[in-house]
């Protein structure tokens, strides 16, 4: 199960940006090619309704934010200040880390469940009970976003999830911070893959040509 955690951000910015990038092309070419002025294709173009797709795009940004956040926790994207930090003995400094750690965890942990009671009372608590069956007099349905018509609960969701996924993160980073004394570090310069190919290609041997050594 962790190990599907492990990556489980990845997966959904991954996933979300690529239809992010697919909708928008659709609606730009659809939107470029509607005003040419090609018998038939033109009316049929036209009957097409794509004005969803920024809205759903948005949406899809709104979650990829949210899950990046939690990606930047597990991977030590974050910017930190730690002058006073560094500066501190070695025992007041692992206090102080997992006093910060654990202080994230809380915020996220606060704003998860505050996040699921405002869904909750947005309308998933009527989606819940029409989709058991049960009388929903008096529930509040809750709105709809305007041009996908989703109930905005859905949306909303990002935020629950997302922040919960980060309370874990920071839970999980002080966890192995008590067990080790290791923080995720990030080193925004590393370009995953360059390197290795760089040693790769300078270390292999040569193709296509002679060094002055080998020519007969």
């Amino acid at each position: 199960m962790l190990k599907v955690l492990d990556h489980l951000e990845e997966w959904l910015i991954t996933f979300l940006m690529g239809a992010a990038t697919l909708v928008i092309f659709v609606a730009v070419i659809h939107r470029y090619a509607a005003g040419l002025a090609i018998p038939g294709v033109q009316d049929w173009l036209l009957r097409l309704n794509l004005s969803w797709a920024q809205e759903l795009c948005i949406i899809m940004f709104v979650w990829m934010a949210k899950f990046g956040a939690a990606y930047g926790v597990r991977t030590g994207i974050h910017v930190g200040v730690d002058v006073l930090i560094d500066r501190l003995s070695e025992s007041y400094r692992v206090k102080a880390v997992i006093f910060g750690l654990l202080a994230g965890a809380l915020f996220t942990g606060i704003v998860c469940a505050l996040g699921a009671r405002f869904v909750w009372e947005n309308g998933a608590h009527y989606a819940v009970f029409v989709f058991l069956g049960l009388d929903t007099e008096g529930l509040f349905a809750g709105p709809t976003t305007p041009d996908l018509e989703w109930p905005t609960w859905v949306v909303y969701c990002a935020v629950p999830f997302g922040s919960g996924l980060m309370c874990f993160r920071f839970l999980q980073v002080c966890l192995n911070f008590v067990r080790t004394g290791d923080l995720p570090h990030h080193d925004h310069g590393h370009v995953e893959g360059v390197e290795e190919d760089l040693a790769v290609n300078t270390s292999g041997p040569r193709s296509g040509s002679q060094s002055a050594g080998d020519r007969p």
